[in-house]
């Protein structure tokens, strides 16, 4: 028995959006939507016969319910990797290629690093915190390091393609098993003192791409990334933001105002972090000796914004603490770089 779900298809349909490629694929005479990463797998055009992983779709996955393109056999048989490159990224599979990781460029460790670095558990955590460390915090250079726990691929998220272009983020390190960002770091540490040296931001937020692991038990998801993010970034002496995860709308009693992700993260933090909350939450549901910091929220002007918000299928009406929660990340990082 094989574990990769792989099938030979026809592209039929193809558009792009930002560095995907969005396809139609006929898989058998089962026309299926698909994706193709052209910086991994290389040009595709309609007629092309590719192989794709349907494992995705066969499970149906709401946030991975589409094939990917494995390899273009038409076509994508004679890359040649980035010159020069040694470093391996999604090393030992079939999907492995050579990167220039940005430790490479990086200063050695002189003094802790003193900027501050806001850790998330949710991709959807992301938009809110940027915005709203902008606001807080005027122009200030932040970038975005992409760890496990969600999806792989830098190209995946939009929003940070969108974040990019309204210049709410500076940059986008992909780290450790992430591929595909602006940069690539073989550690999250790396990525950050990287991003914090060589790279020139002032703050960072970290956390996973789009989507998130999940088993609904204590250790086995994605978010709990976020333990070893904001680890890495106490040992480079940065202030620590934990951003959590809470919700008002959530059906599902483990994620009722705090989530189980954070308190876990929090329970099992060996060092105090700052944890941000909006005044409209319950500071008691804090564990640990952490100090509780409540940040500025505005949960109108986010929804001006016309930066998503949706989370889990639920809007800021159904879901308001979710937003308020991440927004007071936002803001409490912005406030830490005041304080600077």
């Amino acid at each position: 028995m094989t574990r990769l779900r792989l099938r030979r298809g026809v592209v039929v349909s193809r558009g792009e959006k930002g560095r995907i490629d969005r396809l139609t694929v006929d898989v058998g005479g089962d026309p299926r939507p698909g994706v193709s990463y052209r910086e991994l797998t290389g040009p595709i055009e309609v007629g092309d016969e590719v192989l794709v992983n349907t494992a995705g779709r066969d499970l149906g996955l709401g946030s991975g319910g589409f094939d990917i393109v494995h390899a273009n056999l038409t076509r994508g048989l004679g890359g040649e990797g980035e010159p020069d490159a040694h470093v391996m990224k999604l090393n030992y599979t079939s999907l492995q290629h050579a990167v220039h990781p940005v430790e490479e460029r990086a200063p050695g460790l002189d003094e802790p690093l003193g900027r501050p670095v806001a850790v998330i558990g949710l991709h959807g955590q992301l938009p809110c915190v940027a915005w709203a460390a902008s606001r807080a915090s005027g122009r200030a250079r932040v970038g975005y390091v992409q760890t496990a726990g969600g999806a792989l691929p830098g190209a995946h998220s939009l929003v940070v393609s969108e974040l990019r272009e309204r210049e709410l983020l500076t940059d986008h390190v992909t780290s450790a098993p992430a591929f595909g960002g602006e940069h690539e770091a073989i550690t999250v540490a790396g990525a950050l003192h990287a991003g914090l040296t060589t790279l020139g931001w002032d703050a960072a937020i970290a956390g996973p791409g789009p989507g998130i692991l999940g088993s609904a038990t204590a250790l086995g998801h994605g978010g709990l990334a976020a333990l070893d993010t904001a680890h890495a970034a106490m040992a480079l002496g940065c202030p620590t933001v934990i951003v959590p995860r809470m919700s008002s709308g959530d059906a599902r009693t483990r994620h009722r105002g705090l989530s189980h992700h954070t308190r876990t993260v929090l329970r099992l933090l060996l060092r105090p972090a700052i944890v941000a909350v909006p005044s409209s939450a319950e500071a008691s549901e804090i564990p640990g000796e952490h100090r509780i910091v409540e940040g500025d929220v505005e949960v109108n002007g986010y929804r001006a914004s016309g930066l998503p918000a949706r989370t889990m299928g639920r809007d800021v009406e159904e879901d308001e603490l979710f937003f308020a929660a991440a927004l007071a990340g936002g803001a409490v990082l912005g406030g830490e770089l005041r304080g600077l």
